[in-house]
């Protein structure tokens, strides 16, 4: 089968002939629909996440089941499926037994220790799975398997209350999807965004209100919850200024640089910095579920599999808009 693979650490990606994968115990085998690139492919190139190489990446893949283990009774040929970024697990640590597979110590990523999207054909674990609704479009499905996934997850776990203010940091490829999800769960939402350029796009997503920063937040009355999509630790320091007291900045851009925060603020203020990843699989259900009745769409870019390399010098480029998807 073809794959995008990337040889070595911070090597170019190459279209290669590989072994069709082999069905273990527990799998299914998917034939590629679509798989998203994500920063992380990038960290992941740059060696900046473990894992070896050469390697398939993609942790947004999505297609459909042509082969299934002699074991597996969930799923079937013919689903249509995808799997987000934890691939598998012990299943026998407390974190497991918790129902909380995000924090095993033997958790195996998707792309990363697993074979990613990347490719003609990816081996899921068939409880690894997720169906996709009938009325999503495979392009639609993959951004939302990560990115759309990692923003609805952390919207859900601040816990908004009735009647407070949602204000998204950063509108990029995780950012124009924060837009849409808050507003689709019924927040007033305001975007934080450095970029004049983006306004009429951020206002077609649905923001309530347009601010350039922290101050400016402060300014248009403030909000409860800050999802952080930004990659800048710069800006999120500065979106606090915006914060109610009772607020929380959820963070889920990466940067090098430490977050240092006023301990006035956490403490006069009571804010709360929360770390947010894929939270649960009910919130991957209801992020797609969104998508499905239309509230929420991906603004993809999409390239044959043969464009691989192309594509992800974009991402890495930050010259997509907003998501990059290739197809098979």
């Amino acid at each position: 089968m073809k794959a995008a693979v990337v040889p070595a650490v911070s090597s170019s990606w190459q279209i290669k002939d590989v072994p069709q994968p082999q069905l273990g115990p527990g799998q299914v085998l998917v034939k590629m629909q679509a798989s998203g690139i994500c920063y992380t492919d990038v960290h992941q190139t740059l060696g900046h996440l473990p894992g070896p190489f050469p390697r398939i990446l993609g942790h947004e893949p999505v297609g459909e089941i042509v082969a299934v283990a002699p074991d597996v009774t969930t799923r079937k040929i013919g689903d249509r499926v995808g799997s987000a970024w934890i691939q598998a697990t012990c299943g026998r640590c407390e974190w497991c037994q918790r129902g909380r597979k995000m924090f095993c110590p033997y958790m195996k990523g998707t792309g990363g220790d697993a074979q990613g999207g990347h490719a003609e054909y990816m081996p899921m674990n068939a409880d690894a799975t997720y169906l996709i609704p009938d009325n999503v479009s495979y392009e639609q499905a993959a951004p939302i398997f990560c990115a759309g996934y990692t923003v609805y997850s952390g919207l859900r776990w601040a816990d908004p209350q009735p009647h407070e203010r949602v204000a998204v940091l950063g509108i990029g490829g995780l950012g124009h999807l924060a837009i849409q999800y808050a507003k689709a769960a019924g927040f007033e939402t305001i975007a934080v965004s450095h970029s004049p350029d983006k306004d009429k796009m951020i206002r077609g997503l649905g923001a309530d209100e347009i601010v350039r920063d922290g101050k400016g937040l402060a300014a248009a009355g403030g909000a409860d919850v800050i999802l952080s999509t930004s990659n800048s630790t710069k800006s999120m320091v500065d979106s606090i200024q915006g914060l109610h007291p009772d607020g929380r900045l959820v963070t889920m851009g990466a940067d090098a640089e430490p977050l240092s925060i006023s301990l006035m603020d956490l403490i006069a203020k009571r804010i709360q910095i929360i770390g947010s990843q894929q939270n649960g699989p009910e919130y991957l259900y209801e992020a797609l579920d969104y998508v499905a009745l239309g509230k929420v769409k991906a603004i993809v870019e999409t390239y044959p599999l043969a464009e691989a390399a192309k594509a992800y010098q974009r991402v890495a480029e930050g010259k997509a808009r907003f998501r990059a998807v290739l197809t098979m």
